[in-house]
């Protein structure tokens, strides 16, 4: 009993809803769907809601389909088919039988507009979009009636089949469904059930040029499949009682009900989740694509080096709520590099590279030096790294004025070089601007694998790699694309103001240890010190391309306090 109760406590609201549908016999299998709208790519929020829908068919033994709501040829794309697909899968995701699509389902939904008409509660209205906009109301004001609310079933009828036979320009008329101009919720308020778009459609071409709006086609896609629990976002919740009302009309007491429950969307702080902004975006070319790195998109965090499971676990972490709210970022990236630093090789990569000269080195001298692939996975293993006379350090890694808490190396300091030696700074070549060009360093050769040969300790470890032997690749670093926490929360709205020009820098002469040179796309590593990379898919044996997933640490944080 303990344990059920403790089940139970760890429920969210909406498994606590589906387990006493179970146990209560109203369902013997739940059905769920994820129902996107090929209008754009999906996004982190799409992930979440992917998550919960899929997630709960696995719980509970159950089907989720993979629905298009595909009811607006002029916005919809098999590009954004396609790449809605590959976005399911890539999270690890199964649907039941093969995707499906509300256009599947024109015919019966046309039929179910005519049984509206014929019942008296669904008409033929020629006001312009405007008009029916200014003759709706305010939520304190209640709407006028169309002058064409009361014509005849016969004249409705007509009037639909002439719309259907493409007789009618679009914009012309309308199908309004016959509810009343008085209810405080302006959804209920006639809406409009079709409208006239002579567009050719992804799947059905010109077979069509009258559709469906989405609320007319969302709940009864759902009945058709026989869904038993359509999970939706909180902005539908004002829609559910139209939702209702439309199945109120057609449903049959033999067949499965659906039942749409709200939940919290997603909301992150320092992005934007809107697909019409995120489209301003890529058509503006403020970024490369919609798997722009930069871009909040299931591509975009893929092609970055996000994991489904660190996607899959940032969902479990945030939750299902009721309420809105905002989550921090930092929890997404902090999901990546927990993930990452499971499963990624260490690697040694110099993005700012200072020369320096092991003077006391044997010039002709080369070694290799072992270094462990991954601490937290053994069976990792190594790999040899070579050495030699001359190496590159981070040229942040050296400071000519540096106070006692600088532990990184300085004039007549000592540094562990990691896998290899303790080296000391003895001189400090500059050109004639002042720049420091080289340091001439010495290195102690009893302290090979960085271990200290006579007990003495050396606070400064440095990622190096050897000049002889290194490779060049270029290190895209992306940062957040805002510098604003809420970059949409604005009463002008504009969102652009905020945009990041520090959120890509482009390093073409990045020194990289030889072990990266077989390196392939989407292949990922930890740089030490500098990061968690992902091979680009761009990227290839002669221009090798690494995109910076995330920093090894949140240093965003001060930022955020200040």
């Amino acid at each position: 009993m303990e344990n059920t109760a403790e089940k139970k406590r760890s429920l969210n609201f909406i498994e606590a809803i589906i387990e006493d549908d179970l146990e209560t016999g109203k369902h013997k299998q739940i059905v769920t769907r994820f129902p996107p709208e090929p209008n754009g790519y999906l996004h982190i929020g799409h992930a979440k809601s992917i998550c919960l829908n899929f997630g709960i068919g696995q719980t509970y033994n159950g089907k989720t389909n993979l629905r298009f709501d595909d009811t607006n040829p002029t916005k919809e794309d098999v590009e954004y088919v396609d790449s809605i697909i590959e976005d399911v899968k890539w999270l690890g995701f199964k649907w039941e039988g093969k995707p499906v699509y509300s256009s599947d389902y024109f015919e019966q939904l046309y039929e179910w507009a005519v049984t509206f008409i014929k019942k008296g509660k669904a008409y033929i209205d020629d006001q312009t979009a405007e008009e029916i906009s200014a003759n709706r109301g305010t939520p304190t004001r209640e709407g006028t009636f169309s002058p064409y609310r009361n014509r005849s079933i016969e004249e409705n009828l007509d009037l639909f089949a002439r719309m259907k036979a493409g007789e009618f320009a679009d914009g012309e008329k309308v199908l309004r469904a016959k509810i009343g101009m008085d209810s405080p919720n302006m959804h209920m308020r006639d809406p409009v059930m079709y409208r006239i778009k002579h567009a050719s459609h992804h799947r059905t071409g010109n077979k069509w040029c009258i559709y469906p709006m989405y609320d007319f086609t969302h709940g009864q896609s759902d009945y058709i499949e026989q869904v038993t629990h359509s999970l939706c976002t909180l902005e539908f919740e004002n829609h559910r009682p139209l939702y209702d009302w439309y199945l109120d009309n057609i449903y049959d007491e033999k067949l499965t009900r659906p039942r749409q429950i709200e939940f919290a969307r997603l909301n992150l702080s320092y992005t934007v989740m809107s697909k019409r902004k995120l489209a301003e975006l890529v058509e503006n070319k403020t970024v490369s694509g919609w798997d722009d790195p930069r871009m909040p998109t299931i591509s975009g965090l893929r092609r970055r080096g996000y994991t489904p499971s660190s996607i899959i676990n940032f969902a479990d972490k945030v939750g299902i709520a009721k309420r809105n709210n905002i989550i921090d970022v930092a929890l997404l990236e902090h999901s990546i590099r927990e993930d990452l630093n499971k499963i990624t090789n260490r690697v040694m990569a110099i993005l700012d590279p200072l020369k320096i000269i092991i003077t006391n080195y044997p010039e002709e001298k080369e070694e290799e030096l072992t270094a462990i692939n991954n601490p937290e996975d053994e069976t990792k293993g190594t790999r040899l790294v070579p050495f030699s006379r001359e190496i590159y350090i981070e040229r942040a890694d050296f400071r000519e004025q540096a106070n006692r808490k600088f532990f990184r190396l300085k004039p007549g300091s000592e540094v562990r070089l990691r896998y290899a030696y303790f080296i000391k700074c003895n001189d400090i070549i500059k050109n004639e601007t002042g720049e420091i060009t080289e340091l001439h360093c010495t290195y102690d050769p009893l302290s090979k694998g960085g271990k200290s040969p006579d007990g003495r300790k050396v606070k400064g470890t440095l990622h190096w790699v050897s000049i002889k032997h290194a490779i060049d690749i270029q290190a895209n670093l992306y940062d957040r694309l805002f510098t604003d926490a809420s970059p949409d929360g604005h009463k002008d709205n504009n969102f652009k103001e905020f945009i990041n020009p520090d959120s890509l820098t482009i390093l073409n002469s990045v020194k990289a240890e030889p072990y990266l040179k077989q390196a392939k796309p989407n292949e990922k590593y930890q740089f030490e010190r500098k990061g968690y990379f992902c091979v680009d898919k761009k990227s290839t044996p002669e221009k090798l391309i690494f995109n910076r997933t995330v920093e090894l640490r949140n240093n965003w944080a001060q930022k955020d306090k200040k």
